[in-house]
């Protein structure tokens, strides 16, 4: 039984079948969380839209809508990548598991259901997904531009810097999901499998400023990336050749003299705050000066004699 001060987990319970409904509505009530229910996949669809769940009970086969395509349709809402989903169905043969899986659901009970073993799976994936969430965050706030995808080049889950850079500059038509094109599977494959030859960073065909890093493995079937914006194209190049810096360096005084901030740069630059610290120190020593309002006044100036 949980206190008044703990916030209640929030389920959504979507099935066709109301004596399913009325069975998990009953247990889930009774281990303390809030129910909503659903009786199709396009009510789920619109239920979502107003409250974002902690975890999802979804039927597989449902008329119309089936879960598959209702799980994937929840997951390209950014707000519900990271909830968890898990399957119901009287079937359950390998082929029906693994759509579940591939979907995006986290686990696969079957019907009839066993109370106690559904309760308990719900208590893992929720704390797994408290876990996951407090993670990306703490690499959100620490301006991480990160994502995850598959080996199909679907996107698993992104901080939100990395979404909303990837919406501005690849949002597809008709609101689908961002898919890896050919070019950077196959750089992925290359990077992953560490061959010889293999570039370090590749850049989004449609969009040539963006450009990841392989970062590493991290599951059976998820492979992290960072994304950066490359801003060198668009800053002027006589920081690096007039003042003696290296392009870095040069593209760092450049938005320096923008007025942005150091936090602001490594959002830009894709590097890390302390980063973005050294480069300065080197750019001031470099340049004879003591503070950022100096070294911005000779970029200035710098810019002004080569308009």
């Amino acid at each position: 039984m949980i206190t008044e001060s703990k916030k209640r987990d929030v389920a959504l319970v979507v099935d066709d079948s109301p004596e399913t409904l009325r069975l998990l509505t009953d247990a889930l009530d009774g281990a303390g969380m809030t129910v909503m229910v659903a009786l199709d996949g396009a009510a789920a669809l619109r239920i979502v839209e107003q409250i974002t769940p902690d975890i999802v009970l979804l039927d597989a086969v449902m008329p119309g809508m089936d879960g598959f395509e209702t799980c994937r349709k929840l997951k390209r809402d950014a707000g519900l990548s990271n909830v968890p989903v898990i399957f119901m169905t009287g079937l359950a043969e390998t082929e029906h598991i693994v759509r579940g899986l591939e979907a995006g659901g986290v686990d696969y009970v079957t019907k009839p259901i066993v109370i106690e073993e559904m309760l308990a799976r719900i208590r893992v994936h929720l704390a797994n997904a408290r876990l996951t969430q407090s993670a990306r965050a703490a690499l959100d706030v620490s301006g991480r531009f990160l994502l995850a995808v598959n080996r199909h080049g679907n996107i698993m889950w992104s901080t939100p810097q990395a979404q909303k850079l990837l919406a501005d500059h690849l949002a597809p038509a008709g609101g689908e999901e961002i898919v890896l094109p050919v070019p950077l599977l196959q750089w992925l494959e290359q990077a992953q499998k560490g061959k010889a030859g293999a570039k370090a960073q590749a850049s989004f065909p449609e969009s040539p400023e963006l450009k990841l890093h392989y970062m590493g493995k991290a599951g059976p079937n998820e492979f992290l990336l960072r994304l950066a914006k490359d801003s060198s194209a668009s800053l002027p190049a006589e920081f690096s050749s007039e003042l003696g810096l290296t392009t870095r360096e040069g593209e760092v005084l450049s938005w320096l003299a923008k007025g942005k901030t150091n936090r602001d740069i490594a959002q830009i630059l894709g590097l890390s705050p302390r980063t973005v610290d050294k480069h300065l120190e080197q750019i001031y020593a470099k340049l004879g000066v003591e503070n950022r309002t100096a070294a911005a006044a000779i970029a200035a100036n710098a810019a002004r004699k080569n308009a």
